[in-house]
């Protein structure tokens, strides 16, 4: 049985009031620019990558990187992808170019600043380690994907290992995968923290999300929703409503555990992240596409995260 409406505001309205406190702070000019970009780098710089390696390294792996979890997600993700891309030059005329970028916004759903928050209001602190799991491998796959795809589409594949090989390197010099990498090594090595290190780290967790919310809202002012609409909510569909249905399919059929499937399919249904439009940025094509998507699905997904947790129960 579902959840009352009024339960499924409790869970999704706090996390999306926050995101609103932020939009209109810098919307009002009460909150600078300059402010959104130090509170930004302060939560995903610092406070993030503190959150991922406090939790990656008392995971469970072999308990939480399940197959069946990563298979139903990331198959969904990769349906988004390819629906998108092909939506976009089949059905709305794009260039190839455009296409991949397009189909790079139904790929990357906004697992950490949405996702997380969301599955920890809905089911508890104890229901994000498949969260965490997903988080573990999400720009990796995304980013290899989308730029091994777009390096086809430029240079009909002359280039592409080189491509990815320093996209690769830059990424390894990314806090969010430092802190997941980190995470892994005292994981595997089995290695005891001093308790004031990671009372130290809890603060700084403590303050992660709450700060990247807010200053998501305030990067989301930036982004006008303008021209392009049917093709914005063509990819709406696809992240909010195809990701998550194919999860959901394919969890139930390979039989995943209950607090996996519930992480996997809320995950899948979160708007893209502002990652989308970096990457149509990074190429300089489709940018007011994957810029509305990102905001306009953002502000769909109030109602439609609520209808995945009302059938989710």
């Amino acid at each position: 049985m579902g959840l009352p409406l009024s339960a499924l505001l409790d869970v999704t309205l706090p996390v999306f009031l926050v995101l609103g406190f932020g939009y209109l702070a810098v919307r009002l000019g009460l909150f600078s620019d300059a402010g959104v970009e130090g509170l930004m780098k302060f939560s995903q710089g610092f406070a993030i990558p503190c959150l991922l390696f406090r939790a990656i390294s008392t995971l469970d792996l072999g308990q939480t990187f399940q197959w069946p979890l990563l298979l139903s997600f990331y198959s969904g993700a990769t349906a988004g992808f390819l629906a998108g891309l092909l939506g976009a030059r089949f059905l709305f005329g794009r260039p190839w170019q455009d296409a991949v970028a397009i189909g790079f916004c139904g790929l990357f759903s906004n697992s950490l600043l949405l996702g997380l928050p969301i599955t920890e209001r809905a089911y508890g602190a104890d229901a994000l380690d498949a969260n965490y799991a997903i988080i573990a491998v999400h720009s990796p796959y995304c980013y290899a994907l989308g730029i091994t795809v777009m390096e086809v589409v430029r240079h009909s594949g002359r280039g592409v290992l080189s491509t990815v090989g320093a996209v690769f390197s830059g990424m390894l010099r990314n806090p969010l995968i430092i802190g997941i990498a980190a995470g892994f090594a005292v994981n595997l090595s089995g290695a005891a923290l001093p308790s004031v290190l990671t009372e130290a780290l809890d603060l700084m967790v403590r303050a992660a999300l709450p700060a990247a919310l807010f200053g998501l809202g305030g990067v989301l002012v930036r982004y006008r929703p303008e021209g392009d609409l049917l093709t914005v909510f063509f990819v709406c569909g696809i992240s909010l409503v195809i990701h998550p249905a194919i999860t959901w399919g394919l969890g139930q059929a390979m039989d995943l555990g209950q607090a996996p499937f519930r992480s996997a399919v809320v995950t899948a249904a979160m708007a893209p992240g502002v990652n989308a439009y970096l990457f149509a940025n990074m190429y300089g094509v489709a940018k007011r596409v994957a810029a509305t998507t990102v905001l306009v699905a953002t502000a769909l997904s109030v109602l439609t995260v609520s209808a995945w947790l009302a059938a989710l129960g």
